[in-house]
C-alpha cells in the first residue's frame, strides 16, 4: 500500500517535486517510511490545488509545509523533525532541539528556503519560476 493511499498516516508533507534537493530528501523518507506514517503530497503535480487548503502556491513555495492528520499545520524545520520522528529517528530528532543546534538548523533552513529556486537552477536572468 502506498503512503498516499494509507488512511492511517500521522503527518503529511507538501514537497516540491521539481526541486532536485527536495526530491532526494523525499526519496530517502519514502524508503525509511516502512510503516506508512507519512503522506507525501507533491505541490508540483498539475492536479495540486493550494486553494483547497486555504493557501496560495507562494505559501507552499516559501517554506516546507506539513500537516498533522488532525489538520493542524507545521512549517519549516519542525516539519523535518516530525517526518524523521515518524520514520523512527526520534533520538536524532531530540538532538535537533538542543539550543545551539536548533538555532543553527533554523537559520540554515531559512537561508536555503529563501534561495532554494536559485540553488536548484530554477532561476533565469534574476527571476525564478514557479510552475
Amino acid at each position: 500500500m502506498s503512503s498516499e493511499m494509507n488512511q492511517d498516516w500521522q503527518v503529511e508533507v507538501f514537497y516540491d517535486g521539481e526541486c532536485p534537493l527536495c526530491l532526494r530528501e523525499i526519496k530517502l523518507l519514502r524508503r525509511l517510511d516502512r510503516k506508512h506514517r507519512i503522506r507525501f503530497t507533491d505541490i508540483a503535480d498539475p492536479s495540486f490545488s493550494p486553494a483547497s487548503y486555504g493557501m496560495t502556491m507562494n505559501d507552499f513555495m516559501d517554506e516546507i509545509q506539513g500537516r498533522w492528520h488532525s489538520g493542524e499545520w507545521i512549517t519549516g524545520v519542525e516539519v523535518f523533525r516530525r517526518l524523521y520522528a515518524a520514520v523512527g529517528l526520534k533520538p536524532i530528532v531530540s538532538l535537533t532541539r538542543l539550543p545551539g543546534i536548533s538555532h543553527g538548523l533554523e537559520f540554515g533552513y531559512r537561508v536555503f528556503a529563501k534561495n532554494r529556486l536559485r540553488l536548484t537552477g530554477r532561476c533565469d536572468d534574476g527571476t525564478c519560476r514557479i510552475n
